[in-house]
Formats: structure tokens, sequence, C-alpha cells
């Protein structure tokens, strides 16, 4: 049976401007980045929704080997919920290879629209954007579990709705061969993610759907970061994900900073260091995610995808 929802938590799904998707990688870490559903979900059938070009395939590939996804919805900016809480919702991911021209037209047309007002139009602009609008394809979550946090910081009992969460954590994991240190700047992983408002953790639950919760940083060494994470952290040493990021009106202006690395007893261990920073224009953003989108099919036609 769909998991049922009550009016204030479909107000945050479709109303919330951004979301956290976290997705497993095939070493059993988790990877955590910043999407915008724009309030797709279907309250009947148990489903929430985001939306993904084609030319991004890296992603799509990741979710078809392992369909366990989170979204966290856990941000208020610029959205139309004014909540106060904290959403977690886990479930199994699908999407079609075939672009559906009439749910693009018919549903994130207006949905869309709703967040970040009217598209771009124009002769230019259609042959620019066309990869990026037309090849995008719908990820439907199929809800297993929403975990609603009375507050944005996760403090306090969850309540679940759906299925339980497991009742013991999950086991500790094999440190990585190359070791569990950091193997990026510490320093500008900290003071990089110390700018930016919006902070999640992700790792993989002992039932395999990724968790989600925010954390703030309590400072810096050689070894790594300290996390403050009022939800609590599983003991013992896995590898995990952190996205730290910001956005502004209509997701102009985004910054984003993404890592994976080792995660143990509160003291996470940077591996990897990734981001960008996109300027507070809808125009030059418009322009960027149109030339990457075509970028990113040219290479998937290259691949044979």
């Amino acid at each position: 049976m769909p998991v049922r929802w009550t009016d204030e938590i479909d107000g945050i799904l479709g109303g919330d401007l951004t979301a956290a998707l976290a997705y497993v990688t095939p070493a059993g870490g988790a990877v955590v980045a910043a999407v915008a559903p724009v309030g797709l979900r279907d309250r009947e059938a148990g489903t929430a929704t985001f939306t993904t070009s084609l030319g991004f395939r890296r992603k799509l590939d990741r979710l078809r080997k392992e369909p366990r996804v989170a979204l966290a919805y856990h941000a208020r900016d610029y959205g139309f919920s004014d909540s106060s809480r904290y959403l977690l919702v886990q479930g199994r991911a699908s999407y079609d290879e075939e672009v559906d021209d009439a749910f693009l037209r018919d549903v994130v047309g207006p949905a869309s629209e709703r967040f970040m007002g009217p598209p771009k139009e124009g002769r230019f602009w259609d042959w620019l954007l066309r990869e990026y609008y037309a090849t995008r394809v719908g990820v439907h979550v199929e809800v297993e579990r929403i975990v609603v946090w009375p507050d944005l910081a996760c403090r306090g009992e969850p309540e679940v709705l759906g299925a339980p969460l497991p009742e013991a954590p999950p086991e500790p994991q094999d440190p990585p061969k190359k070791g569990a240190g950091p193997r990026v700047d510490v320093t500008k992983v900290a003071r990089r993610m110390e700018r930016l408002p919006h902070r999640l953790v992700a790792w993989r639950g002992a039932d395999g759907y990724p968790m989600v919760v925010p954390f703030e940083p309590a400072g810096a060494g050689v070894d790594g970061l300290s996390l403050e994470v009022p939800a609590g952290l599983p003991p013992g040493g896995r590898r995990a994900g952190l996205v730290a990021h910001d956005y502004k009106p209509k997701l102009v202006g985004l910054n984003t900073r993404q890592q994976t690395g080792w995660l143990q007893d509160g003291r996470y261990a940077p591996q990897t260091d990734a981001g960008f920073r996109a300027p507070a224009n809808k125009t030059l953003l418009l322009i960027g995610n149109g030339l990457m989108a075509k970028r990113g099919v040219r290479q998937a036609r290259k691949a044979g995808a």
C-alpha cells in the first residue's frame, strides 16, 4: 500500500524549492546533491518526483543499478511552505529512458513555472536549452518511508510513516584500501562549507536506504572535520557524503560543495571535493545549464547510450 501522509507533509513536498537527493555508491557509500523537485509528487500513488536531463548520465546509471534513494526536504527558502519540519523520504527510484513530452509539457512545465517563472523562449533559447529541457525525464520515487523531525535541525524524536526504521544501526564498514584519512585540503573544505547555510551528511543505513541529516561544522584539523549532528550518527567507521549549498530565488546564485569520504565517530575525512558556483543571474545560469546538457548528451551518444 502507498505511504499516506498528512496535509502538512504534502505542503512541504509541494512547496519546497529544493531537496537533497542521496544515492548509494558501488562501494557502499553515499553521494548527496541538491535537486529541484518543484513540488512534483502524487499523494494517491505515494510517489515523489524530480527531473533530470538524460545528458547527466552518471546519476541515472547509479539509480538503475541501485534504486534505493532518499530525498531530504531540508530548506524552506523561497518556497511555499512555512512548516518547521524536516522530511526524509526514502524509497525506490525508477525512470523511463524515453522522454515523455506530455509529462514535460503538462506537468513539469506548470510546476517549474510556479517556482522559476516563465521559461526563456525564442530561436536562440530553443536551440540552447533543447537538451536541457527536451531530454529531461521524471525520476519517480516510490515512497517506502517518511521520517519527520520536529524541526529543520533534526532535534527530538522523529515520527515515522510507512516502513519502520531498522532497530539496529548499520554495521561499521571496512576502511578504504587507500586509507581512511583525508585526501584533500581539510582547511579549504571547512572554509568553503562554513560559508554555506545548508549542510547535510549522508550514509547507507542498515536497510540499504541512505540516511540524510543536517550537521554543523565543529572545527577542523589535519585528520578531518568535526560534525555536530543533532539526529545522531551510527557508531564505527563508514563511507559517507557531505553537501553544503546555498541558492537565491528561482535557484539563481547557486553555490554548492560536495564531498565523499570517511566518517567515524563524528569525525569526517574528506577524500574528494567538487562543486560549482553560478552567478546570481538567471540568463547566465541557463546558458551554463544548456551547454552542460548538450555536452552530456553528446558524450552519452558516443558511449552508445
